[in-house]
């Protein structure tokens, strides 16, 4: 009873904060829905009282403002905008950045996200107002057993009918809003199928008339989305080996109720407690009478509906916006009455026709009729005669004038076009180049057309960005099984398998990579010039750097990315063998895959000759280094063995025999000073051994 009743007061409180809104923003929603139905729908233009004019005469459509919104259009579809996930601290975490762009691509494609993209950047344009909704499904809708997830997005038609986000929503992206309410229509007949009861009927929200929840045609059913904060108990947990911590909530406790004890039993000590407010988005079906279901928190904390606005602004408090579409209205519909009122001049005969008393084509009536086909080369007439008997009247009272253009309206027509041209961007402009005029002229052209639509562009990068903040926070909650496998699409439009927290070594600690409660991350998008693609603009830089480049090695690596980065049919072999080459060339960072060929292929590969000959020429070198190393060790150990001889032989000598010679030889030095005597056999020796031990190794070779 109580949770009825919580949610009667909610219905009430939701209501009335909805009329609120519907009721500052009625006059703007009904202008941009007009809007788009002015541009898009043969016959809008000619609605409302000017229709009403016009009722029995020609009107004629001639829509400018249509070809005007399609090249915006067109521009936005050659240069799509997607994320790119950053560190917000500066921190190297380039890895799980990438597995994010790569799982968000995915997602994109999976989704068809295109169409969605497609369809909010149209009405924005035309009407001012789109968005689109990200929300979460099952990998298997097929599998009852499979609870994993993925996120779609998906598009929201009529946007400026359906979406509404509470007044106090000041900010462009709508980041800061706390209530969202998002209308379906749909027949009473399904409405009772699914709901099982009968609709109420309140005020109605978009039409001049009431608008009401339900009708006899159609019944509305909203999804409300309401932002709460709720209170949440966050442990820290450390490890005390590794001095990792790690922060579990009170969520990730109930998902495993062992967990507490799995941290207990690894060694894990609890240091921290905290209880803080967590932001969640509440999320509820509702008519205009109840609260149909009560859904629970969503995925992430982020309300999941991305606006985008054509132009924005705030006037008296008010939320206006308008597309490309509102200023030009009333040159379109002049232009249509001035160009209707030439049909209808031109619809009448532009020849001089007879004006004749009825007796004088009295019995000539078919000569007359079958003049435009027979050309006859006279007309008879009959003469009018008085009562004498005498004519009275031979020839044709008068003629009748054809209808002529007014000097004001010529005039007035020429001032028409040219103030179109003027709101619309004068677009004729860069229809009507010259073949001789110079490249850097039409470059000035396109991008004069460029700006025009660059505001556009502008605020669906706005989006975009949003809608990747949003997408991170609902990951967070969804991509969390241990060694789940995801598909990812790189930048080049590969597509690679991702595996969530797999164990890992980095920096010296255990880690899970791909863990997405680390996924702390900024989201930029990069807004490029709408004249023409990227790539394009990329292979025309190149192209003209190389020309002027002297250095060969430039050379080649500027043409292997301008061919990379060209775009056409059957070209998808060409680019990727010249990815490789960049890849080998060390201009492109590899892949796991890249490096993974490039290790198969240098086992297998077969030496290069120059290499083979200086390895051979090292050795060569260093074995003659070690012969001359040897020569010398060898010819130290002969002077030690000599050295120690001499000493042996020193020790065996009597000494007394030593003095004896001593003695003969003082004597011997008293004869002449020209005799020549021999030395004493033990001195020789010695002076022999003394010379042997002066013998210096030879040189080792220079290596």
């Amino acid at each position: 009873m109580r949770q009825t009743k919580r949610l009667q007061d909610l219905h009430s409180d939701a209501l009335r904060e909805f009329d609120a809104v519907v009721s500052a923003q009625k006059s703007e929603r009904q202008q941009a829905l007009q809007d788009r139905r002015f541009y898009s729908i043969a016959g809008a233009m000619w609605e409302g009282a000017l229709g009403v004019q016009f009722e029995n005469k020609p009107k004629v459509e001639v829509n400018k403002i249509h070809l005007a919104v399609i090249r915006i259009i067109n521009e936005y579809r050659n240069n799509r905008i997607t994320v790119d996930f950053i560190s917000k601290d500066g921190s190297d975490n380039k890895d799980l950045a990438d597995t994010c762009d790569m799982l968000y691509r995915a997602d994109e494609q999976d989704s068809v996200a295109e169409e969605a993209y497609d369809n909010a950047f149209e009405e924005a344009v035309g009407g001012g107002y789109g968005a689109w909704r990200l929300s979460t499904q099952y990998e298997d809708e097929a599998d009852e057993d499979n609870e994993k997830q993925r996120i779609s997005i998906k598009p929201i038609f009529d946007a400026d009918s359906c979406v509404f986000f509470d007044l106090d929503a000041k900010r462009q992206d709508k980041s800061d809003a706390r209530r969202c309410w998002v209308l379906t229509g749909m027949t009473p007949e399904a409405f009772k199928e699914e709901w099982g009861k009968d609709p109420a009927s309140i005020e109605r929200v978009i039409e001049e008339q009431e608008f009401d929840w339900y009708t006899p045609d159609t019944v509305y059913v909203a999804e409300f989305y309401e932002v709460e904060h709720v209170g949440q108990q966050i442990d820290t947990w450390q490890n005390p080996v590794t001095e990792e911590s790690r922060k579990v909530t009170e969520d990730e406790y109930e998902a495993d109720e062992s967990l507490r004890e799995t941290l207990e039993a690894t060694g894990w000590q609890l240091i921290k407690t905290r209880k803080i407010k967590r932001k969640r988005v509440h999320k509820y079906i509702m008519d205009g009478q109840e609260i149909l279901e009560d859904c629970g928190y969503i995925a992430g904390t982020e309300i999941p509906v991305v606006p985008v606005y054509g132009k924005r602004w705030f006037v008296d408090g008010v939320e206006r916006f308008m597309g490309h579409v509102r200023l030009a209205k009333d040159a379109q519909r002049l232009k249509n009455m001035q160009l209707s009122k030439l049909a209808e001049i031109a619809a009448r005969s532009s020849v001089e026709k007879p004006m004749l008393f009825p007796e004088q084509v009295a019995g000539l009536e078919h000569l007359w009729a079958e003049d435009n086909v027979m050309n006859y080369p006279y007309l008879p007439i009959n003469p009018i005669r008085d009562d004498a008997g005498s004519i009275v009247t031979a020839g044709p009272v008068a003629y009748t004038k054809p209808p002529t253009v007014g000097p004001a309206m010529a005039a007035l027509l020429q001032i028409t076009e040219q103030d179109m041209a003027d709101i619309l961007g004068n677009q004729q402009m860069g229809e009507k180049m010259e073949p001789n005029q110079s490249g850097k002229a039409i470059e000035l052209i396109q991008t004069r057309l460029d700006m025009q639509a660059f505001i556009y562009m502008s605020n669906m990068a706005k989006a975009v960005k949003r809608s990747g903040e949003i997408w991170l926070s609902m990951a967070k909650d969804v991509f969390v099984e241990k060694g789940r496998k995801l598909k990812g699409i790189t930048r080049q439009g590969a597509v690679e398998s991702v595996e969530l927290m797999t164990p890992t070594i980095k920096d010296g600690k255990a880690i899970d990579e791909n863990d997405f409660s680390r996924a702390d991350f900024d989201v930029a998008v990069d807004v490029g010039p709408s004249s023409e693609s990227k790539r394009s603009a990329t292979v025309k830089a190149l192209t003209n750097i190389a020309m002027i480049s002297s250095d060969e090695e430039t050379k080649q690596v500027l043409l292997a990315a301008a061919i990379f980065n060209m775009e056409g049919e059957g070209l998808a072999d060409l680019r990727e063998f010249y990815r490789r080459r960049l890849v080998s060339m060390g201009v492109i960072e590899p892949t796991e895959e890249d490096q993974k060929r490039m290790a198969e292929a240098q086992q297998g590969a077969q030496p290069d000759p120059n290499v083979v000959y200086l390895e051979a020429e090292a050795a060569k070198s260093k074995a003659q280094a070690q012969e001359a190393a040897s020569r010398t060790m060898l010819n130290v150990e002969k002077s030690a063995e000599t050295r120690a001889k001499t000493l042996g032989l020193l020790q065996s000598v009597d000494a007394q025999a030593v003095a004896e010679e001593f003695s003969v030889m003082q004597q011997g030095m008293q004869p002449e000073m020209g005799a020549q005597q021999e030395p004493a056999p033990a001195i020789a020796e010695m002076e022999a051994m003394n010379e042997a031990e002066q013998v210096q190794p030879p040189a080792a070779p220079a290596v």
